[in-house]
């Protein structure tokens, strides 16, 4: 290995999900087997980099100052689902089943990581909260501590009087599961959230 190819590893290795060998498989891959995808792949990142920033209103990737969602005039603006990250955000737009607003917070809190209010995306959630233009507040937090430490903080700081409905997403069984299979937390996450049938 050269220095220039080992920093390339180690840097390939700072991705997330990539290990030391798919690290070692990416870099050679651009170098010796498909160097000429190597400038637009440089490209692609330099554009990226100087064009994708943060919607202003809600967190999401974004080349103006709002994202499409955002920007996109038949949403249901009185309804803003609270996601983690933007592939959280991602995942429930394939869905097809939400099409309200966002707002990502780009973490949650957690203490033991040092990661408190300032850290997140919080301040245009909490003047759109403040406005009175949310109705509804859906938190698709994790179902783990820091995702009810943050629902529980979001929770503390809505206007008195009720005036949001607060929701949270279902947990439990994934469609096509059995409960033999399922671990403790989702079964008793699925038991707590089950609904009228009848």
């Amino acid at each position: 290995m050269t220095p220039a190819l080992e920093y390339l590893q180690r840097q390939l290795k700072q991705l997330p999900g990539v290990g030391f060998r798919s690290a070692e498989r990416l870099a050679l891959h651009l170098l010796v087997e498909k160097p000429e995808r190597l400038p637009e792949l440089i490209n692609a990142l330099e554009s990226a980099a100087k064009a994708v920033r943060r919607c202003m209103r809600c967190g999401n990737l974004a080349e103006a100052e709002q994202c499409t969602i955002c920007a996109e005039e038949r949403r249901h603006t009185g309804s803003v689902c609270v996601v983690e990250n933007v592939p959280d955000l991602a995942a429930i737009e394939r869905s097809s089943a939400y099409r309200g607003l966002y707002h990502v917070l780009h973490g949650k809190l957690s203490p033991i990581r040092g990661v408190g209010p300032d850290d997140l995306n919080l301040a245009p959630l909490l003047a759109q909260l403040a406005a009175g233009t949310v109705k509804e507040l859906i938190l698709a937090l994790g179902n783990d501590v820091e995702g009810e430490a943050t629902c529980h903080y979001l929770t503390e700081r809505l206007p008195a009087g009720g005036a949001v409905k607060v929701t949270r997403i279902g947990f439990g069984l994934p469609s096509g599961g059995g409960v033999l299979y399922a671990d403790a937390v989702t079964l008793k996450s699925a038991l707590e959230g089950r609904r009228d049938y009848s």
